[in-house]
């Protein structure tokens, strides 16, 4: 875990006058920040000890409204405070906002300052924490896709997100022409996500126009989690700064490409040196650890997809023939593929799982991979061979759950999960999960007022 800022700098950097706010920031369940803006000599004297935030940030849906049935928080229980703890080693300067610190914290229970155990941040925490027990470290990376609009939110939210200029016109998969047009963000995004302490190793047109991928460097896999979460909302902050508009949906218009977010996944000795899944003498050089540990994903997809594509519209991505994966399957390098392995042959050979969508909250994402990982080790599951071909067309491999309600519904009956997370801890993502339901069930989209309005 690791910022660019230490406590003794900041303390420096706000007696000098360079820094003059800090923002103290939670990870809700939707994976956003959500916090406090200090003064920053404030922040120094005391807050950075802790603060506190109403319990209902972490029982409330994407629209901030109190979501009834939650057994950490409701209004029969008044919805209290937590405590917001913060983490001072993710401490780092934000260069796209002036004389800016951000720090990332962690949620701890009122009244006994233990982790509030269904906190995201908890919750991988706690994964985290089984593989240093056992003298691993999870080493993850995220690949994030977005498309970059020549819109402003508020220009978005006038033509009612229809008909929305891209920053190019067409296609530029790869392509240094067309993205050129785009460098006026993206420029930015890497110059300044590198200096926020978050490595950014390239970013490149993707398959859609105006559509971005930004590769961040591999790292420990809480601390990827913390970069993944800055790294969003400080993309949205910096295109608004330059009068553009950036989108994570999974699936904003159907006939174009969805946003992935790919999980590159690995253990490492405990010393972070020696690469547990490089094996030169393996099948596909994949040491037997790593063999359990992508047997154990691929058992248990189904049960935690719903961490990866935790909305209605997550689910709309999952097409056939638009390289976002619709069974469930391993394979050597092939893009149909819902697991690629990766590295074949080097000391960095690894699972990326490419399920999820740029929608996904990657604490509760890397924590569901790490519990599946694990228990393939545990119950010394064998991999099965790799599949060839077009995964599109094999009819008989095992396919990602098509809805939200038939992910909901694997998610509620698996045993892994609730022995890994915890009974209350799923109860309490379930209960989320069967609200987006809920809410999608009783709204009327324009999908039926165009299809129904005069014709039915």
């Amino acid at each position: 875990m690791a910022g660019n800022f230490s406590f003794d700098q900041l303390k420096k950097a706000v007696q000098a006058g360079e820094i003059d706010t800090v923002l103290a920031c939670i990870v809700d369940m939707q994976g956003r920040l959500a916090g406090k803006r200090f003064l920053a000599q404030y922040f120094v004297d005391s807050a950075h000890d802790e603060t506190h935030g109403c319990n209902y940030l972490l029982a409330a849906d994407i629209d901030m409204e109190p979501v009834p049935g939650y057994k950490a928080a409701s209004w029969s229980k008044g919805y209290g405070d937590f405590v917001m703890k913060p983490d001072l080693s993710t401490l780092r300067r934000i260069p796209w906002l002036e004389k800016t610190a951000l720090v990332i914290c962690d949620v701890l229970d009122h009244h006994t300052h233990d982790d509030l155990p269904h906190s995201p941040r908890a919750i991988l925490k706690k994964q985290v924490k089984r593989l240093t027990e056992r003298g691993y470290i999870g080493y993850f990376a995220s690949e994030l896709e977005f498309y970059l609009f020549s819109e402003t939110y508020d220009s978005a939210r006038k033509k009612h997100w229809q008909g929305l200029d891209t920053a190019s016109p067409y296609i530029g998969d790869y392509q240094i022409g067309i993205t050129t047009k785009e460098e006026g963000v993206m420029r930015r995004l890497r110059n300044e996500m590198e200096a926020a302490g978050i490595p950014i190793e390239n970013s490149k047109g993707e398959w859609g126009p105006g559509q971005e991928e930004i590769n961040v460097r591999y790292a420990e896999a809480l601390d990827m989690a913390d970069r993944h979460v800055i790294l969003k909302n400080g993309a949205k902050e910096i295109a608004e700064s330059e009068g553009k508009a950036i989108s994570f949906m999974a699936k904003y218009n159907y006939g174009l490409a969805g946003n992935s977010s790919h999980i590159h996944n690995s253990l490492w000795s405990a010393d972070g040196k020696t690469p547990l899944f490089f094996d030169k003498q393996a099948d596909w050089t994949l040491s037997t650890l790593g063999q359990q540990w992508a047997a154990g994903q691929l058992k248990y997809a189904k049960e935690f997809t719903w961490f990866l594509a935790p909305y209605i519209n997550s689910y709309k991505r999952f097409q056939a023939g638009t390289f976002a994966p619709t069974k469930i399957m391993w394979s050597e390098d092939n893009r149909t593929a819902g697991f690629r392995l990766c590295g074949e042959g080097t000391k960095g050979i690894r699972m990326e799982c490419r399920i999820g969508g740029a929608d996904l909250n990657p604490y509760l994402a890397f924590a569901a991979l790490i519990a599946a990982g694990l228990a393939g080790i545990d119950e010394k599951l064998e991999l099965q061979k790799p599949f060839v071909g077009d995964a599109y067309q094999a009819s008989r491999l095992p396919e990602i759950p098509k809805t939200l309600r038939d992910a909901t519904e694997t998610l509620t009956k698996s045993k892994m999960l609730k022995q890994a997370l915890g009974e209350d801890v799923l109860e309490h993502y379930v209960h989320t999960a069967k609200w987006e339901q809920f809410e999608y069930d009783r709204r009327i989209t324009d999908w039926e007022l165009h299809r129904g309005f005069e014709r039915y």
